[in-house]
């Protein structure tokens, strides 16, 4: 049996005000001729379909035009919800896109409860264990918020999550492939740095332990860089379809091939797509800025100039797009002295909103109690599910 595991498609995701929907829909296009090809059996989508809980309708058309050329094919797909996506909006429309051949699922849920997707595929049947991302509030109950400690929260999440993936497993059959397929972080896991650094953490990390040994295979979403995870079962990240923010500046991106047959650990091959705008930094004095921006005139990908002066400079931005058009970022870099200079601004992904709240009181030489940070973070969460 052979699959294909993509995720993290992020449509509607901009860069600077720009989209980058017609990059990921090539990528998405080039699947499809991979798909066609290697005549494949099934698509797992690992979540953040989309990059925002409401896309634009050319976000959807594009995701929908996928699964409607799948489906042309006689090839199904299972896809569950990511942390940006709104799983809610997708439950709703899962009956809709099982007319595509499409079984989608928002919201965790357990094997009794359709959390196991079974497939009959023309090489034969396949089991996806499928774990859409799991919300801490959504999986705790809110005597637990309010009565439990930071630390017991978070083992009462992982416990939980621990659980479904176990139950998950019982769902399995032993005449069929079986597979996982989760939207979440694994312990040990490398960053890019453009993941949502709240539903990255801590709380949201597990172990690996936690993945049922008896998958032949468990495709992740969520982290940005294809890699593998040391574990039992064989564990993979398949990454991000584009280079999302500058943290990935030259890391190759694709989908995982996957080689599978019934009671033996997949093989797995990961297949790079084409990169149609490649990130680029570009790092320098603005005494060579002129040689620099002539050097990257026609480059046909997305640039981010970091330029080094002496005093603030103004009309930097105007300058540089002047010569090129594509670069988005424009950073002056303040040199003080040798040793000293204006640190990069932070990334917006890694903002993390519990942590930000408490500094901005310690900054203050105000300490918070515990009861008071919790009501935040609860009501933090309560917005953020609303969106979801």
């Amino acid at each position: 049996m052979r699959l294909i595991h993509t995720s993290d498609w992020h449509l509607g995701r901009k860069l600077k005000g720009v989209d980058r929907t017609p990059e990921i829909a090539l990528a998405l296009e080039e699947i499809l001729k991979y798909a066609k090809d290697f005549e494949v059996d099934a698509v797992l989508v690992a979540g953040d379909i989309f990059d925002v809980p409401n896309p634009t309708t050319e976000a959807e058309r594009v995701a929908y035009d996928f699964f409607y050329k799948l489906n042309q094919l006689s090839i199904p797909s299972v896809a569950i919800a990511g942390n940006h996506d709104s799983a809610t909006r997708i439950d709703s429309l899962a009956h809709l896109l099982s007319l595509a051949g499409v079984r989608a699922l928002g919201r965790p849920r357990i094997a009794d409860e359709g959390g196991v997707v079974t497939i009959d595929t023309s090489s034969g049947k396949l089991c996806v264990g499928a774990m859409p991302f799991a919300s801490e509030r959504r999986m705790l109950v809110a005597e637990d918020i309010w009565n439990l400690d930071a630390a017991e929260q978070r083992a009462d999440y992982k416990t939980t999550v621990t659980y479904v993936l176990q139950n998950l497993a019982t769902g399995f059959k032993t005449d069929a492939v079986n597979v996982m397929m989760a939207h979440m972080t694994i312990e040990g896991a490398k960053f890019t740095g453009s993941e949502a650094a709240f539903y990255s953490g801590a709380v949201y990390s597990l172990s690996g332990q936690a993945i049922p040994s008896e998958c032949q295979y468990v495709g992740l979403g969520h982290i940005h860089r294809p890699q593998q995870i040391p574990n039992a079962a064989p564990t993979y990240y398949s990454g991000s379809l584009i280079q999302v923010d500058f943290g990935e500046v030259g890391e190759e991106k694709g989908f995982n091939l996957i080689e599978v047959e019934t009671g033996r650990p997949a093989k797995v091959q990961f297949q790079p797509l084409t990169c149609q705008k490649p990130l680029k930094r570009v790092e320098c004095h603005i005494d060579q800025l002129d040689e620099q921006l002539e050097a990257n005139r026609d480059y046909v990908g997305h640039l981010k100039f970091a330029i080094a002066v002496d005093t603030p400079p103004l009309g930097l931005a105007d300058r540089v797009r002047k010569v090129c058009p594509q670069a988005v970022m424009v950073e002056p870099k303040l040199v003080i002295n040798e040793s000293t200079q204006i640190p990069e601004p932070k990334n917006i992904n890694s903002f993390d909103p519990i942590a930000e709240f408490q500094k901005f009181y310690s900054d203050r030489d105000k300490n918070l109690s515990p009861n008071v940070i919790e009501a935040f973070k609860e009501l933090y969460m309560e917005f953020s599910d609303a969106s979801h």
